[in-house]
């Protein structure tokens, strides 16, 4: 859902690139494809559901566990996005 998000945004907006969102639609699409993955491997090794509520691990709730994966993601795009920001201004600066 995030992923779809995202890109809708980053079509959307006209200064997409100001942000970065082309290098967060990768990150994004690219956990969805990791799970879809490692989801279909788990189906078809192991059977059972597809799509499961509840996980066996340390994370018991599925939802919890996918906002977890999620905020990885947003905090690089974070952090990415300040970096390169810092740059462009610094670069801006010296040329003065």
């Amino acid at each position: 859902m995030a992923a779809i998000a995202v890109t809708i945004a980053y079509i959307a907006l006209k200064n997409s690139k100001a942000y970065h969102l082309d290098w967060l639609c990768l990150m994004l699409w690219g956990l969805a494809i990791m799970t879809l993955v490692d989801r279909s491997i788990g189906f078809v090794v192991e059977g059972g559901e597809f799509i499961e509520v509840t996980t066996e691990g340390y994370v018991q709730n599925g939802t919890l566990l996918g906002v977890m994966m999620l905020m990885p993601i947003f905090f690089a795009w974070g952090a990415m996005v300040v970096i390169f920001k810092a740059k462009r201004s610094s670069k801006g600066l010296e040329a003065r």
